[in-house]
């Protein structure tokens, strides 16, 4: 199950409340060719609306925010040599982090692909 941010964020749940971030189609086509990834450190516990990474591209630079609560497990290290993975595959291939959640009831809040679609 995949849900969105109005900030562009996704996050797709996966077993043990482990849930994988990234940013939508949507925003990265908003920023343009994406030339650098700043990740966020693994095992740093971040909130929900707080930054856990920066992309920059040709246009701009933005701030990436983790749409849930939880420690940061694991990240896209294949982002540091091949940033334009988010260009290619933002929902897939281009992930940034792996979340462990501290509270799973927040992904409640998140729109689903219909309301997200609807919004942009």
């Amino acid at each position: 199950m995949m849900k969105f941010t109005d900030s562009h964020e996704w996050v797709k749940l996966g077993e043990k409340n482990i849930a994988r971030i990234g940013v939508t189609d949507y925003g990265q086509k908003q920023l343009g060719e994406i030339v650098y990834v700043e990740l966020p450190v693994i095992g740093k516990v971040v909130h929900a609306g707080q930054e856990v990474a920066v992309l920059e591209s040709t246009k701009a630079a933005a701030d990436i925010y983790s749409p849930i609560s939880g420690e940061i497990v694991a990240v896209n290290t294949q982002l540091v040599e091949n940033p334009d993975l988010i260009n290619r595959s933002a929902e897939t291939e281009g992930w940034i982090c792996t979340i462990r959640l501290i509270d799973p009831k927040e992904v409640d809040s998140l729109m689903d692909h219909t309301a997200y679609t609807l919004t942009f």
